[in-house]
């Protein structure tokens, strides 16, 4: 076979996203260069390796066994990469980083500040929900995850860094956003908007009203914060958030929250990697300035 290395890269994109259109987007190339350079790889393994349904991109039994192999060659030329910075010291290098959508608000300042002191860095950041960082999980894509909500059926590691309170919000003018210590009884004949099942948040959030024993009267349930908080302030409900997706003033937003008896939930933020991960110099490096970084300031909530 034949195959180039590009090949595999923009083949292993169209089967992670789903989508030609979008593994172009992804790549930077044109739509027409993806379909021939995956026509010219189908030619060579001599089978196809992918069906559209409903344009959306399915793989045959010889896709799932490449994606697996060029996932592994992937793998293996990043290691190399890594071990050729380590021997030139630590002034470049790639850095892959998964976390879930609610932690793009804070993110991104932890990696900018690693960026300015090791500029030659390459930062690969994936915002997914929750089971898509747990897929890239499972296929070890990363050399770091940040999750609020760790897997149980995972062999990993964890280490919390940073606190996550979850606060109950309210549109700005509600009767209750000027009260204090309000009752949990009182909030609970509201109508809640909630993200998705199965999301960080979400999973926190059911399992305290569980151990409480209360059934919340749930409005709409929604995959993206920024809904979530429009939603709220148009008056359809009130909602479980994290604090990291708030203003430092709510009321920016049109949003107060509210001080109800046993709130904040108390969470945490977690850097999760697969037991027994070998991190490359600069995923080490990061961690080191994660701690030192947060040790340093105050993030601030917003």
């Amino acid at each position: 076979m034949n195959a180039t290395f590009r090949q595999l890269q923009l083949f292993l994109s169209v089967a992670e996203l789903g989508s030609v259109s979008a593994a172009a987007r992804a790549c930077h190339v044109t739509q027409p260069t993806v379909s021939m350079q995956l026509k010219e790889l189908a030619e060579h393994v001599g089978l196809p390796l992918y069906e559209v349904i409903g344009r959306r991109v399915f793989l045959t039994e010889a896709g799932r066994l490449l994606q697996q192999t060029a996932r592994n060659m992937q793998q293996e030329w990043e290691a190399f990469r890594q071990r050729v910075d380590k021997l030139q010291g630590l002034q470049r290098g790639r850095l892959r980083v998964a976390v879930v959508s609610t932690a793009k608000y804070f993110v991104p300042n932890l990696l900018g500040a690693f960026c300015q002191e090791y500029p030659e860095v390459e930062i690969s950041l994936s915002v997914l929900n929750r089971d898509g960082v747990l897929q890239r999980l499972r296929a070890n894509e990363d050399d770091l995850y940040i999750m609020s909500s760790p897997p149980d059926d995972l062999e990993v590691t964890t280490e919390s860094f940073l606190p996550n309170p979850l606060v109950l919000v309210a549109p700005v003018d509600h009767p209750l956003a000027t009260k204090r210590r309000i009752p949990l009884a009182r909030v609970l004949a509201e109508r809640f908007i909630l993200r998705e099942p199965g999301s960080g948040t979400r999973r926190t959030c059911d399992r305290y009203f569980q151990r409480l024993g209360v059934e919340l009267n749930i409005r709409m349930e929604m995959g993206s914060n920024e809904a979530i908080k429009h939603s709220v302030a148009a008056g359809l409900g009130i909602a479980v958030l994290s604090r990291h997706t708030l203003h430092a003033d709510p009321a920016i937003d049109g949003l107060a929250v509210l001080d109800v008896v046993g709130f904040p939930i108390e969470s945490n933020w977690y850097i999760v990697q697969p037991k027994g991960k070998l991190l490359p110099p600069v995923g080490v490096a990061f961690l080191a300035h994660l701690r030192d970084y947060l040790a340093a300031i105050k993030l601030p909530l917003c």
